[in-house]
């Protein structure tokens, strides 16, 4: 007997092909060291934890099972596709998840051939997987499409406008609903798991399909009698018939860790041809890792942490985030004003409203993955006299830009929106960054749209909103700390439409809106030690503009730079349309806009993304010298 050790199961595991190769009595072990290396990546990198380590047996069943990536896998949102990556010839990368260069936290088409369809957005696999599926039925080809959806994004009605229209995909596509929460089903086990292979068997599926036929056959009325009693029997057992009034065969709940029933199941369903399949499998978030399955979120978005202990990484004591900021700002708002009610769609961490929600639990709304129906509810408090603030991530509020548009905006309702992770936002990339909001809303009639530059001035935006009842108001502010500036005792009203001037210069002059302000200040500083004297402005408002501030600026220096954390579109748009308006550029004003860039920005660190967006204190100053046609010495450039 030899004494050399056996080679890991997942050394031996490049692709999904070697996974097939593999025995299911292999699967077990090769589930353990995926689940290991998962939680060996993720301690070195951060990101999305317990998800992945919920679908471990999942992935492996899953690729063992169909032949992706000629059969397609969609992973709903990504987070839990950490372990996917590993298998499908990433691992050799899985270290620099969600670093500049590195691998996506998410599904991403660009970078495998197993990711046939991007995702960070929830509630999108059943809806793509159709796609997949009815392009295979068009085109005579064989391919199945398989989305994997948790059960908190079964809370976004685009899962079920989905799922209504998928009968006519027939058995190309499988759905297999993750519920890592317990809301769908009582614990399960080797009963469940023996009754799921039962009503996924051919054996059952063979008589049933025989007895469908013979139904229909029969008058309508014995038609419809038989359907439902074989459904109400079916799901008696099983707690199907939503799904099989969907127009899905309903399968389950199996266990989810274990892989072998898991593999049998799923061979059953891959092999009928009954109709879109449902595949009911219970998970536990963070499972197998002891410190992320006691752990209140399961784990699931972390830092760097110790794998013994679990401790994850402190990162140095500095200001506070402008999260937390929000938070307190809106409670005090709340323990002010009992009309005051605080809104979020599936993100009470995320947003600081679960601290909120401790201290007026009655009047915080936490109403799931379901954008569109949070901006109406929230229309449909602020028509009955409360104040309602819709707190939603920038990127998550472009999925309910009609409601904005209709149920808000047209109807002129005081519905206050706060919109957190504005700007660039670092690991998360493109998907989540707050981009577009200013281009969004300024241009809606009846908005008024502010941008925080620092911790006090959000103190005081979120006390104007809660005083404004003339129409919708929003405030964009971004991830991660402010600046240290100190908090006022008691917020202040601002008046709307008016910015503020930070410093005067005369030559000069920066128009900031947000938190690009630290940067002009900055950008100042150093024109000014070029003898060009620079004004630095905060603006505040996006809309409405502050017309006169802005002439005065503009008629006062000799060249003019807007700046802001966002796309074409924002502020930079709005004031060259009032320059235009006025004349002023028809008077040799040399103005500048600048802004995010006009292609989405891969992941990275959120200082490393804004100097690639060139919006840093340097290239401020280089603007300037560029629109002035001087050197960096300040000195005049001969011209040709």
């Amino acid at each position: 007997m030899s004494d050399r050790p056996e080679t890991p199961l997942l050394d031996t595991v490049k692709f999904p092909a070697d996974i097939r190769a593999l025995s299911k009595e292999q699967l077990p072990q090769l589930a353990d060291e995926l689940r290991q290396e998962t939680i060996s990546a993720v301690s070195v990198t951060g990101g999305h934890l317990g998800a992945g380590l919920g679908v471990i047996e999942l992935t492996i069943a899953l690729h063992y099972v169909f032949d992706t990536p000629n059969d397609k896998l969609v992973w709903d949102v990504g987070h839990q596709a950490y372990p996917h990556k590993i298998v499908t010839g990433r691992r050799d990368r899985i270290r620099t998840l969600r670093q500049g260069g590195g691998l996506s936290g998410f599904t991403k088409r660009s970078e495998s051939e197993y990711d046939p369809f991007g995702a960070a957005h929830s509630s999108t696999s059943i809806s793509a997987a159709l796609g997949f599926a009815m392009a295979n039925k068009l085109s005579g080809s064989p391919g199945k499409a398989i989305a994997v959806i948790g059960d908190g994004a079964l809370s976004a009605g685009m899962a079920y406008e989905a799922m209504n229209n998928a009968a006519a995909a027939g058995n190309r596509l499988i759905v297999i609903l993750n519920d890592n929460d317990m809301s769908i089903a009582p614990p399960v086990g080797s009963l469940r798991n023996a009754l799921a292979r039962l009503v996924s068997s051919g054996k059952y599926l063979a008589p049933r399909k025989l007895a469908q036929k013979l139904a229909r056959a029969m008058p309508e009325p014995l038609h419809v009698a038989a359907r439902r009693m074989e459904e109400y029997a079916r799901g008696l057992f099983t707690g199907g018939t939503l799904f099989d009034e969907l127009g899905f065969y309903y399968v389950g709940p199996i266990d989810g860790h274990d892989v072998r029933a898991l593999v049998e199941v799923l061979e059953n369903v891959r092999d009928a041809e009954i109709g879109p399949m449902l595949v009911h499998v219970v998970t536990k978030k963070g499972k197998g890792y002891a410190p992320a399955e006691n752990a209140a979120d399961k784990y699931h978005g972390v830092v760097k942490f110790d794998v013994v202990s679990g401790v994850q990484a402190k990162a140095a004591a500095g200001a506070p985030s402008y999260t937390s900021v929000y938070a307190k700002a809106l409670a005090g708002e709340m323990e002010r004003d009992e009309k005051v009610v605080a809104i979020t769609a599936a993100m009470p961490s995320g947003t600081g409203l679960d601290r909120v929600a401790e201290q007026f639990p009655e009047r915080t709304f936490d109403v799931g993955i379901a954008e569109q129906h949070a901006v109406t509810f929230a229309a449909g408090l602020a028509a009955q006299g409360y104040r309602p603030f819709a707190t939603i991530y920038s990127t998550f509020l472009q999925r309910a830009y009609d409601q904005v548009v209709h149920d808000v905006a047209i109807q002129n309702l005081p519905v206050r929106f706060a919109m957190d992770r504005a700007g660039l936002v670092g690991a998360d990339g493109a998907t989540h960054a707050g981009s577009f909001d200013l281009a969004y809303l300024c241009t809606l009639p009846n908005f008024v749209v502010m941008a925080a530059a620092d911790e006090a001035e959000l103190c005081h935006m979120v006390h104007t909103m809660a005083l404004h009842d003339s129409g919708p108001i929003a405030v964009r502010y971004p991830r991660g700390e402010g600046r240290g500036v100190a908090l006022p005792e008691q917020p202040e009203a601002l008046e709307i439409g008016k910015g503020r001037v930070v410093r005067e210069g005369k030559k000069v002059a920066i128009l900031s809106l947000g938190t690009r302000l630290a940067e002009a200040e900055k950008a100042a500083d150093q024109l000014d030690a070029m003898g060009l004297s620079a004004t630095v402005a905060d603006l505040r408002f996006a809309k409405p503009l502050d017309s006169e501030l802005i002439r005065r600026l503009l008629t006062s220096h000799e060249v003019a730079v807007t700046i802001e954390e966002a796309s074409i579109g924002g502020l930079g748009a709005h004031v060259l349309t009032l320059a235009s308006d006025e004349g002023l550029i028809d008077a040799g004003l040399k103005i500048r806009t600048m802004r995010l860039p006009d292609h989405f920005q891969d992941h990275d660190k959120p200082e490393r993304q804004y100097d690639e967006a060139r919006l840093n204190g340097p290239h401020i100053v280089e603007t300037v010298l560029k629109a002035l046609r001087v050197n960096s010495a300040g000195v005049e450039e001969v011209r040709a």
